[in-house]
């Protein structure tokens, strides 16, 4: 995104819906790993293999969309390296229909459960005040009941277009800004990016799903900066090109959150 902010290049329509599509699944996929591992550092082991069985199903369908289970390198200056064909997205709808109800039985399982509650209501609690202090970002900083996301507050691709909700910590079962709260925060944006892909799979448009960009890609002099809410929070990268056209570096940079 800084390097086609920089040079002028234009995402194809095609190419911004299938970027959300695999950003939202791998969304799903990280939270699915850390959602999982509350219970087992618990010794809740039975949750955290169920959350790996619906992540394996998630890596199945990106290598399937782009050759990788989790090295994916897929999202390219112009667009994306491969389309998402129709059959893979109807096999993505039908992950959605079965792993809807899973969050549900997880919930059962897990996040209803008295011992899970008691371990993690009202403990570590961090106030809104030490979350903009620690400069914490994504669902921690949204457990803090901050409700930031770059997604909605900056926004970019297609997400102005798409309805979803932003959740936060609600003091649900212990203080606000506890582990619960961070805990929750994950399992909701699981289900509020499962409605995203839906979205997507739905408002599809045809075409090519990335513009025509030069092999020697060389951007005119200057810097640009861009962010993006990734799963674990916000990320932002530099992208300079020096007097020669040739980018020196792409380097994270500082996370600034407004008050």
């Amino acid at each position: 995104m800084a390097a086609e902010k920089l040079a002028g290049t234009e995402v194809t329509r095609r190419g911004e819906f299938c970027r959300v599509i695999a950003c939202e699944l791998n969304r799903i996929a990280s939270h699915l790993i850390s959602v999982g591992t509350f219970g087992q550092d618990i010794g809740a082991m039975t949750p955290f293999v169920h959350a790996l069985r619906e992540r394996e199903t998630i890596n199945n369908l990106m290598e399937e969309i782009c050759g990788a289970r989790l090295t994916y390198n897929y999202i390219r200056i112009g667009g994306v390296g491969y389309d998402i064909l129709p059959e893979t997205c109807a096999r993505i709808g039908e992950f959605l229909h079965h792993f809807e109800p899973i969050v549900d039985e997880f919930n059962r399982l897990l996040s209803g459960n008295k011992i899970f509650i008691e371990r993690l209501a009202g403990v570590a609690v961090v106030s809104k005040e030490d979350a903009f202090s620690y400069n914490l970002v994504g669902p921690n900083l949204r457990g803090s009941g901050v409700k930031w996301d770059i997604r909605r507050d900056i926004p970019y691709s297609i997400y102005p277009e798409l309805e979803f909700e932003i959740p936060v910590g609600t003091a649900q079962v212990g203080a606000l800004g506890d582990s619960y709260d961070r805990y929750w925060v994950r399992i909701r944006e699981m289900q509020e990016s499962c409605g995203i892909v839906r979205q997507c799979l739905k408002m599809m448009p045809k075409g090519p799903a990335i513009s025509k960009v030069p092999k020697k890609f060389r951007p005119p002099v200057g810097e640009c900066y861009a962010r993006v809410e990734a799963p674990r929070g916000d990320m932002g990268f530099t992208w300079s090109a020096t007097a020669a056209s040739i980018p020196i570096g792409c380097e994270s940079a500082p996370v600034l959150i407004p008050p």
